[in-house]
């Protein structure tokens, strides 16, 4: 079952209603905006001018922000210094709604803060002060147990690892499997290369450096991502990989199915945050009952929208709800392709598992007969290709006052239904050449036909697919309705 883009657009606002336990390390993350006009003399490096400084709560403390933003409940568990920077933290921390937090002081650790010096939308240096050395054990045990007590109270458990001590691999293995027996989802942003620290998880998220690493391979396309997701999964004994891809979106891996979502950003400014931004919405998402695959792409398209801003931003509902509406219209358009990307996208579902379907039309003045009959016929299939007749080819088949619509506005229209994965169109006066380049496993008409008149039906069930023909809707016809509307207008 493909992600519907409409749908997701009414169940954003059930993220608000999530429970989210974060576990991790905090960070202070500070910003220094300026101008640069010139080069130090004392070496080839750019002076910055510095006009305005931003301190914003990053690493687990930005998902814990991106939570709340969402109107959802978090319950955050982590460890700071005694030193400036934890107090700043701490205030940061405070002043966000619907947390409760559990900020363990341990005298003598320095708080990690990382500095950027930004310039005309441009990263040009980062300073960190950072400690990754251990909590002391007695900090680590009121670590375990505040966690430990959250777990019960919340839908689901983030473990947020940047490697700064919090999240010992005994701290790890005790939350899992209370959360286990809780029955309680753990979402991991992991760090290093060792991904048996999270055995028993749930869902892991890294980004495709972190999972090349991780498997140790050479990641250069989707089926050498899937390889390695499901043999660390195999190895570590992880439900899912959520592999976070940059400009290729993100695959939901699991031994079973896979999902690429693939969401297009127009504009990159930073990238700061955005995993954490992932990681909260996906969190929240899961948390609430929404699919995975669903959860994922709600968690791509917020992440498109961070990366559009500067700094470690956090998206809240409104954001995710108008971004997933205008994605919706841009998935629309992209499922208009040429004959080649039909092709080859479906070569990629069959080899995903997937059943493809294919029917086709001129569909000139789209009508429920129409909407009825592509809903039966994607019940059929997992995806459903349309082939369209070209402006010309309809021509040819109706008269020369027809199409009355463009196939432009056609294609369009029938890219905006749901049950449409792909629209091609096509020259010739009947689909079969393009049948013959698919070689869909289901071959869809309008019971209106016979199995000796579809076009393709042989060649289709000679390469072990089937022909299905479907009950039409009585009462509409295309033809009918431009006659009766040329009769109003005569009258």
């Amino acid at each position: 079952m493909g992600i519907d883009p409409n749908n997701l657009i009414s169940v954003v606002a059930k993220l608000a209603g999530a429970r989210v336990l974060c576990i991790g390390d905090l960070m202070l993350d500070r910003f220094v905006y300026g101008t640069v006009e010139r080069i130090s003399p004392e070496g080839p490096i750019p002076i910055i001018h510095v006009d305005k400084e931003a301190t914003m709560l990053g690493g687990a403390g930005n998902v814990v922000r991106n939570v709340v933003a969402l109107g959802a409940q978090c319950t955050f568990v982590s460890a700071i210094g005694t030193d400036d920077g934890g107090k700043r933290l701490t205030s940061l921390v405070s002043q966000l709604r619907n947390v409760e937090a559990y900020l363990l002081r341990e005298s003598g650790r320095p708080s990690t803060i990382k500095t950027r010096y930004m310039a005309e939308g441009q990263q040009l240096l980062r300073a960190d002060q950072e400690t990754d050395i251990p909590l002391a054990p007695a900090t680590e045990s009121d670590i375990r147990l505040a966690a430990l007590d959250a777990i019960p109270g919340s839908d689901a458990v983030v473990l947020s690892d940047y490697g700064k001590g919090v999240l010992s691999e005994s701290v790890i293995q005790c939350v899992i499997e209370k959360a286990r027996v809780e029955g309680k989802l753990i979402i991991v942003d992991p760090k290093g290369n060792d991904f048996s620290r999270y055995a028993g998880a749930n869902f892991v998220t890294p980004n495709s450096s972190e999972l090349a690493l991780a498997s140790g391979r050479l990641l250069s396309d989707d089926d050498s991502i899937v390889e390695a997701a499901r043999q660390l999964s195999i190895n570590h004994r992880i439900d899912s990989f959520l592999v976070t891809r940059s400009q290729e979106g993100m695959s939901l891996i699991d031994l079973k199915n896979i999902d690429h979502i693939r969401v297009r950003v127009k504009e990159v400014f930073d990238v700061s945050g955005a995993g954490d931004t992932v990681v909260a919405v996906f969190s929240s998402a899961v948390a609430v009952g929404i699919r995975p695959a669903d959860a994922a792409y709600l968690a791509n398209v917020a992440a498109g929208l961070v990366v559009g801003k500067l700094g470690t931003a956090a998206v809240n509902l409104d954001d995710v709800r108008r971004a997933v509406r205008n994605h919706s219209l841009e998935a629309d358009e992209d499922k208009i392709v040429s004959k080649l990307e039909a092709v080859e996208v479906a070569d990629g579902w069959r080899k995903n598992g997937k059943v493809v379907g294919f029917t086709n039309g001129c569909f000139d003045i789209l009508h429920p007969g129409h909407v009825s009959m592509l809903r039966q016929a994607r019940s059929s299939c997992d995806y459903l290709i349309v082939g369209l007749n070209s402006d010309d080819s309809a021509r040819r088949l109706k008269g020369e006052d027809r199409p009355v619509q463009t196939e432009a506005a056609r294609a369009y229209l029938l890219a905006s239904l749901p049950y449409v994965d792909l629209v091609v169109t096509f020259e010739e006066d009947t689909p079969e050449s393009l049948i013959g380049k698919l070689v869909p496993d289901v071959l869809i008409k309008g019971a209106d036909y016979r199995r000796k008149d579809v076009v393709g039906a042989d060649l289709v069930e000679s390469t072990g697919g089937r022909v299905v023909l479907i009950e039409l809707e009585s009462g509409y016809s295309t033809t009918d309705t431009i006659a009766r509307m040329v009769d109003r207008n005569n009258g």
